[in-house]
């Protein structure tokens, strides 16, 4: 009797335990800045934090058939009055053997992290088939021309790397915004790990997008309020490649069904802020 007695109090106290370790993966409090860009400054952006991800992936056009160039340009990504601009533009754009009609840019952060929460306040342009886009990629991806692939750490092939959807938004779909988890297991158009929400005036007013990044979760908000979160019954290589650093991406793409009115509209962002 004693033994069981006994035997019941050690599975109620490791029970307890793991619990109280499990639990607390997610309560843990981001507040160290490890890593921020304030774009205090005018003028290009800095090139010591950001990368420019120009080079077209082989067939001469970028995932899911977009139809715009990124470039290098200043007219396409600037820092002005203490803010970036990513700047999508109608123009015919020669680069790279290929000629297009619409421009835009996709930054890479050269700082890269594992677990911790992400701010980014932001404005959203407008325009049907505008497709901005605040993301996260594993360092490990294998994909000709990001930064962390030209230094090395290019072993991993899309899906499987990981890809983290801070915050999405569809011109098509005025100011309903949308966050989602790529993996093995769920990617691409058929991913079903994501959640969004309408908020009102996303391109009119700035909203503070964020990620909190645990070992075993994933919380997304608007403005502190949740909307998405992500925490896989079984964590496993299909499930969670989020073990290893991430880096963060900008940009805006150009969808094929763009408003044949659209001449140009940006992506106006007040900071980021990265705590661990």
């Amino acid at each position: 009797m004693r033994f069981s007695l006994l035997i019941v109090l050690l599975c109620v106290c490791f029970s307890t335990t793991y619990c109280a370790k499990s639990k607390s993966k997610s309560n843990i409090k981001f507040d160290t800045l490890v890593w921020s860009d304030e774009f205090n400054n005018s003028g290009p952006i800095d090139s010591t934090k950001w990368f420019h991800q120009t080079q077209i992936p082989a067939g001469g056009d970028w995932y899911g058939g977009l139809i715009n160039h990124y470039t290098n340009r200043i007219e396409n990504s600037y820092v002005e009055d203490g803010f970036l601009n990513i700047a999508a533009r109608k123009e015919i754009f020669n680069d790279q053997g290929e000629i297009k009609a619409y421009t835009s840019a996709r930054l890479n952060s050269k700082f890269a992290f594992t677990y911790g929460r992400v701010e980014v306040r932001a404005k959203m342009p407008t325009g049907v088939g505008t497709w901005p886009a605040i993301w996260m990629l594993n360092k490990n991806i294998d994909e000709p021309g990001a930064y962390w692939q030209k230094q090395g750490f290019g072993t991993t092939y899309w899906p499987v790397c990981g890809e983290i959807d801070i915050l999405e938004h569809w011109g098509k779909k005025q100011n309903r915004i949308q966050s989602a988890v790529h993996t093995g297991a769920s990617a691409g158009d058929d991913v079903v790990n994501l959640g969004g929400r309408v908020i009102e005036n996303v391109s009119n007013q700035f909203h503070i997008y964020s990620l909190e990044w645990y070992e075993n979760k994933m919380i997304f908000s608007v403005d502190d309020v949740v909307h998405y979160e992500y925490e896989p019954a079984e964590r496993n290589s299909d499930t969670w490649p989020f073990t290893t650093d991430q880096y963060i991406l900008l940009n805006i793409a150009i969808e094929p069904d763009i408003d044949p009115s659209f001449e140009e509209s940006s992506m106006v962002v007040d900071y980021i802020r990265v705590y661990q």
